[in-house]
């Protein structure tokens, strides 16, 4: 990720959460609109980072595929297991009594139909080790689900932030099509990306502050080497409130560019040599897609 200190975010991912930020879980419930856009509904999925992604989403999207085995990854795996039970009905309706209603814990070897990742790439320091890693858990036609901000994200903030002679207030998210380029580069196929725009306004610099703490940090590698004093805080929010713009309310505004996409894991390809090895996983896959 251009300029984002891996230190930083490792420390940033390992704080425990127990609620998902407003933007995460608005931007979730659009992703969640976007199912009905598959015919064919997955029979099972693995949630990644649901805290984070949107625990109320989680909520839809099992109303939604109420039969499909849910599995769930986490730093915080317990946290995150509990945090996503849903024992609602489960006691007195019989149609609940057959189904896991409980997230099951993955692990290396679990294999889903689709996988959810929603707000994580962003603040991610190796983007395509993690690509390659939610590749390995989608079955083949299977296909990934994930959201992430993109490059216009903050941009009013920047340009203040420059004319301060200030740092970045966070490092340089990435465009839509080098996501695509990724995706396939690590073995998915047909990548559909789009975005859209996101416009929040707030009543003062301090909300918006308080808005932007809860989303993350600060990893740009090139940010301030120390803690600021409260007297550049004071600044800080002065400098917000002259130069944001604002609304007709006279509310300030701060952009986010939310990127979507999905792809799909296609049917592994042998490549041509004289002796080769291959899964039997992926070589199951090639004989079905065959008699297909």
């Amino acid at each position: 990720m251009p300029g984002l200190d891996p230190v930083a975010a490792q420390r940033w991912h390992g704080l425990a959460r127990t609620a998902t930020p407003w933007l995460h879980e608005e931007v979730a419930s659009r992703m969640v609109e976007r199912l009905k856009w598959f015919k064919e509904s997955p029979s099972s999925w693995l949630h990644w980072e649901p805290v984070t992604g949107g625990l109320q989403a989680h909520q839809q999207i099992r109303s939604q595929l109420p039969d499909a085995a849910c599995h769930v990854a986490a730093r915080h795996l317990p946290e995150a297991l509990q945090a996503t039970r849903d024992t609602k009905g489960a006691a007195w309706n019989p149609l609940n009594w057959m189904r896991a209603r409980e997230p099951l814990a993955s692990n290396p070897d679990t294999r889903v139909n689709m996988l959810w990742a929603n707000m994580a790439l962003h603040m991610e320091p190796h983007p395509q080790t993690l690509i390659q890693r939610w590749h390995k858990h989608i079955q083949t036609n299977g296909f990934l689900m994930f959201s992430c901000l993109g490059p216009d994200s903050l941009r009013e903030l920047r340009a203040v932030y420059a004319a301060q002679g200030w740092p970045d207030p966070a490092h340089a998210f990435t465009d839509m099509h080098d996501w695509g380029d990724m995706l396939v580069q690590n073995g998915f196929a047909e990548p559909v990306m789009d975005m859209e725009r996101i416009t929040l306004s707030y009543s003062s610099a301090e909300p918006l502050l308080a808005e932007l703490r809860g989303l993350g940090r600060n990893l740009y590698a090139s940010r301030f080497g120390a803690c600021r004093s409260r007297h550049w805080r004071q600044r800080l929010c002065q400098v917000i409130e002259a130069a944001l713009p604002r609304d007709a309310d006279g509310r300030l505004l701060l952009t986010f560019e939310v990127i979507y996409g999905h792809a799909f894991k296609p049917v592994p390809r042998v490549p041509v040599a004289p002796s080769t090895a291959v899964p039997m996983e992926d070589m199951r896959a090639m004989l079905r897609g065959h008699r297909g």
